[in-house]
């Protein structure tokens, strides 16, 4: 008996790994679809690349352009493009973990990132407060 793996669902793919999908379905190269959606390039990397996601009228925008639900490019639920016919291609034991590894740290980055801004903000506040002698 085989496992069955839903390709682009959250165990396998991430965001990024799904717009890159449904955007190659779609025959759309990077520029095409950045041009189509009034995006620039480096943005649409960064989404594809899981650097940054989309705000909701985009991500909107994203879904109708690449004939995908909403859901399905946040979640991979939902209407979506077919997983790859070939099961030599699924991912490995190793791959999987190495995946959850890589949504684990950039969830941590990520907080991180909003720990720096909010200790940034009150350091700003700090320095433009009057020098108490």
């Amino acid at each position: 008996m085989t496992q069955q793996t839903d390709w682009y669902g959250p165990d396998a793919a991430t965001f990024g790994d799904r717009v890159a999908a449904a955007r190659e379905n779609a025959g759309m190269t990077q520029g095409q679809l950045a041009k189509r959606i009034g995006v620039r390039l480096a943005t649409l990397r960064a989404w594809e690349n899981d650097l940054s996601e989309p705000r909701a009228n985009r991500l909107s925008m994203l879904a109708g352009l690449l004939n995908v639900s909403m859901m399905w490019l946040m979640t991979g639920e939902g209407e979506g493009i077919e997983a790859p016919l070939d099961d030599e291609t699924a991912p490995t034991e190793e791959v999987k973990t190495i995946l959850a590894e890589m949504r684990s740290l950039r969830a941590e980055m990520l907080s991180n990132a909003e720990a720096m801004g909010r200790l940034e903000k009150r350091m700003r506040t700090l320095a433009e407060e009057p020098l108490r002698v």
